[in-house]
């Protein structure tokens, strides 16, 4: 392999709190609703991506996770948008004809419900504008290959607004820096690391064409509840925080089973986690912790630094073979959790994952044409 000039980025994975599910615009990937969302430590849950100049290539190429594939047309839809805004490129007035090789892997589960396509576009589109000195903003760029991948690019908390065109450059904005709300965590419990048998693209334009649930929550109910959860946010206002996240969640999946065909996501471990997150609250006069669930079974349960030991007291009785580390001194309200809960059917969570909220992407070596 001949290469001119390289770069290796590596990208977050977001959860959306308002959730993006369906699109206006199929071509343009352009959202029938707003959506917002966390953005999450890059040294948690990461896409690392190289993408290099191949002089010797016939054509472009892309490894993923270390297995050859040809580049889908979403990906060539990126490459090409890059090569169409690159200015000098890897200053050679050929780069932009020039093929390129993209090595890209997980640090996480793919395709199971863990943002792996917003984080693994962010990390592809940093990349190549990086190599090939895009001018201005990025995450419009990055839509063109899965529309939360745009609010990968920015950390923090980010909106994504849906009253914008296809050519605009940025598709996402930052409503508050990472460092806003430290005490934020999120706990990850992975149930199941499958690959999902429906893909979000293909549930979105099912929901769009038959779910007469989903015109009105685009229309009447998501413009109010992202205000107010901007509001919650810029407050640092947990509870009402906790309140539209669970909802949201919920009227995600209620939307897939309105939709013919049925798409479901959750599992039975899934509504397990649900029941014991209300449990837990309802020891309390407010919500301590919230749930929602991305398109999968792997819940995202989000909380404050300060209720950690009491939440994680009681997800250990639950779930004991977790080996959740934390003080049981802190431990000042003991809530009595039923172990078996409602379900005749043991839950299985495989791993889990503590993270925050974190930063955008980042380059971490460029080769020598780049610099």
């Amino acid at each position: 392999m001949e290469t001119t000039g390289s770069v290796t980025c590596r990208a977050p994975i977001n959860i959306a709190v308002i959730k993006y599910w369906g699109k206006k615009n199929e071509n343009d990937i352009l959202p029938l609703n707003d959506s917002l969302s966390l953005t999450l430590d890059i040294a948690d849950l990461a896409s690392t991506t190289t993408v290099a100049i191949d002089q010797s290539a016939e054509d472009d190429q892309l490894m993923l996770n270390g297995k050859v594939c040809g580049l889908n047309a979403r990906s060539r839809a990126v490459l090409q948008h890059v090569r169409k805004l690159s200015g000098s490129g890897v200053n050679n007035d050929d780069s932009r004809t020039m093929r390129v090789v993209i090595r890209s892997r997980n640090n996480f589960p793919t395709a199971s419900g863990l943002a792996s396509s917003a984080s693994g576009y962010a990390a592809l589109t940093h990349a190549l504008c990086t190599l090939f000195k895009v001018p201005g903003e990025w995450s419009g760029i990055a839509r063109r290959g899965s529309g939360s991948a745009c609010r990968s690019m920015l950390g923090g908390f980010v909106l994504w607004k849906a009253d914008q065109s296809a050519d605009d450059a940025a598709a996402a904005v930052q409503i508050q820096p990472e460092s806003h709300w430290p005490e934020l965590r999120v706990l990850i419990l992975v149930s199941d690391s499958d690959q999902k048998s429906v893909s979000s693209t293909e549930a979105m334009r099912r929901s769009v064409q038959t779910s007469e649930l989903l015109r009105h929550r685009a229309e009447e109910i998501v413009p109010e509840r992202t205000k107010n959860l901007i509001k919650a946010i810029n407050e640092r206002d947990f509870p009402s925080f906790a309140d539209i996240c669970m909802k949201e969640s919920n009227q995600l999946h209620a939307i897939c089973m309105d939709t013919m065909p049925p798409v479901r996501y959750l599992s039975q471990t899934s509504f397990h986690i649900m029941e014991t997150v209300c449990a837990i609250n309802a020891n309390f006069a407010k919500p301590i912790a919230c749930y929602t669930f991305d398109a999968g079974p792997n819940a995202f349960v989000i909380f404050e630094q300060h209720n950690r030991d009491v939440l994680y007291d009681a997800f250990s009785q639950r779930y004991p073979d977790l080996g959740l580390q934390y003080d049981q001194q802190n431990v000042v309200k003991r809530i009595k959790m039923d172990i078996s809960g409602s379900s005749k059917v043991k839950p299985v969570i495989h791993s889990v994952i503590e993270t925050r909220v974190g930063s955008g992407p980042v380059t971490e070596m460029s080769g020598p044409e780049t610099e």
